[in-house]
């Protein structure tokens, strides 16, 4: 894609989550894994998906024959490789061959731009390494490829051998490349030295500029934006930062940064809503869990605990957030613990019910008498609103449990297994279950679902997500108070509960059991699913 000399506001995103994101420790992308986040990327409206390197591995040479057959609505398809070998023809070289043979319209092109890799690494001429980036790109330009050169090592070239550095990129300009990528291969670069080699950059060359930028000095994203200030009409980056090292610029920060803060164009109108989801989708790909902390589109982004910026938040949003968390698809949170005020409590009331009954104080000073005996809420939420439907004098328990026994049996070549004793009390009728289970808290969840099922059949929607234990006192050795955090969810959402004991089992079977009342009661509730989300419109 070349940009219009008319959209001096576009920038375009290249997505390389695919390639150089893949080269995290420890992520690695099945083949549909790769397909299905391409899909992802294309309806965010990424311009640029750089699919792999198809002369490396046959997994990424089979992508690009699969992802043929997908009907992109936004994105182009990128191979990478390299220039050809030294003293080669390009029409010779297999890397050139195989990008070929990919059959993408783009091709992304890495060359040496630093006279001493040239001459450390490559161990070429200075002279040769210029014909084997002119001869590459003339061979890709002739036969129908969009090229987009990266200047590998670009930015410590500039600094040690400026007039090569320039050489290598006008090779690669005279020979037809549409973009030229200025890449800050190791990390190393301030803002300031980006901004102005792109400057200086942009006044020799006439061709498009691009930054590829990674985050070795946790300045990838600044850098990035210092080089569009500059004059870069491309970001090259990953979904989450994912790459090599410490990482690559992140386009989740990226993007609504550009758009939002700065009014550059990325991605259609309306894409930005679906950002929250994307970061934690393609999270749930490469198997790691989403950063809670991340910026926009974690889940403490807009989190509120102390007392003070939940009440500013209350009377005016803008107090304590940078932007409304809605336009990226993510949600406020109040959080609920010892450094709380009224207006914490205040605010997530109004979550669960516009006319819930209940005595902020008296809350707020339960919850933190509770806290100074070990529980803590600001990660199960669930209990407090638990405890604030529980005060309505109107409310009407779904279950009550009478007793509960677990036993964990050993058998020696066996292994192990528990067995839960429930007895629940549901109206007027008592039911006595048990269940055997992979362990007590397994055990337990069975039973409980065996004597709630006939009832409330909708506890089949229930699963348990998460088990934390976290032990309080550890210098009381086995008499040490445990607390139990248990996260569950249905098909729409998920909600953490606590229990705390000098007993695991006892621990573990409160925050069971609270976990399952708040589900039914949420059910039974006519209010919560039309005010479940109503904080953001009354803080707004």
């Amino acid at each position: 894609m070349t940009l219009s000399k008319t959209q001096p506001k576009s920038v375009v995103l290249y997505d390389t989550t695919l390639r150089d994101g893949a080269q995290r420790k420890g992520i690695s992308f099945s083949l549909e894994d790769k397909l299905k986040i391409t899909k992802l990327l294309d309806d965010f409206g990424v311009t640029f998906i750089e699919g792999g390197w198809p002369g490396s591995n046959p997994k990424d040479f089979e992508y690009f024959q699969r992802v043929k057959s997908m009907k992109l609505k936004n994105a182009s398809i990128v191979a990478f490789g390299s220039t050809r070998k030294a003293n080669c023809n390009a029409e010779d070289d297999a890397n050139l061959q195989r990008l070929l043979e990919a059959d993408t319209p783009a091709v992304a092109l890495v060359g040496k731009s630093s006279s001493k890799h040239v001459l450390k690494v490559l161990r070429t001429t200075l002279e040769e390494n210029l014909e084997m980036i002119k001869d590459s790109i003339r061979f890709l330009k002739k036969n129908g490829k969009e090229v987009i050169f990266d200047a590998e090592h670009y930015f410590d070239g500039f600094e040690e051998d400026k007039e090569y550095t320039l050489k290598a990129l006008q090779a690669a300009e005279e020979a037809g490349a549409d973009w030229l990528v200025l890449c800050d291969t190791n990390g190393r670069h301030l803002p300031s030295n980006i901004a102005r080699i792109v400057a200086e950059t942009k006044a020799v060359v006439s061709a498009e500029l691009g930054i590829h930028a990674h985050n070795d000095s946790e300045l990838a994203v600044a850098n990035s934006l210092a080089a569009v200030e500059a004059g870069a009409k491309q970001i090259q980056g990953t979904i989450n930062g994912y790459g090599e090292r410490c990482g690559n610029a992140n386009l989740v920060s990226l993007t609504p940064t550009l758009q939002l803060k700065m009014d550059y164009s990325c991605v259609p109108h309306g894409s930005l809503c679906r950002l929250t989801e994307l970061s934690r989708t393609v999270s749930e790909i490469a198997n790691l869990s989403p950063d809670p902390y991340a910026p926009y589109v974690g889940s403490a982004a807009f989190a509120h605990k102390a007392g003070l910026h939940a009440a500013a938040v209350e009377k005016f949003a803008a107090s304590y957030e940078h932007m409304q968390p809605e336009l990226v698809g993510n949600s406020r949170e109040i959080l609920i613990s010892e450094l709380s005020g009224r207006g914490n409590v205040r605010l997530l009331a109004s979550q669960i019910s516009s006319n819930l009954p209940f005595a902020e104080q008296e809350v707020l000073d339960r919850i933190k008498g509770m806290e100074q005996k070990g529980y803590k809420f600001e990660d199960a939420q669930g209990s407090v609103e638990l405890m604030m439907r529980r005060d309505d004098p109107d409310y009407e328990k779904p279950f009550e449990l009478i007793e509960i026994m677990v036993v964990v049996n050993d058998r020696v070549g066996q292994g192990s297994s528990a067995e839960a004793v429930v007895k629940v009390k549901v109206g007027d009728t008592v039911f006595h279950t048990v269940s055997v289970g992979k362990g007590p808290v397994h055990a337990l969840d069975c039973a409980f679902r065996k004597a709630l099922l006939p009832t409330y059949p909708m506890m089949n929607d229930v699963r348990l997500v998460d088990y934390k234990v976290r032990i309080l006192d550890p210098d009381q050795a086995t008499e040490a108070t445990t607390r139990v955090v248990i996260e569950a969810a249905d098909h729409n959402e998920r909600w953490s509960t606590v229990g705390v004991s000098d007993n695991i089992i006892e621990a573990s079977c409160q925050a069971l059991v609270d976990s399952l009342e708040l589900y039914l009661a949420r059910s039974f509730s006519s209010s919560y699913s039309a005010n479940a989300h109503q904080v953001q419109e009354v803080v707004a």
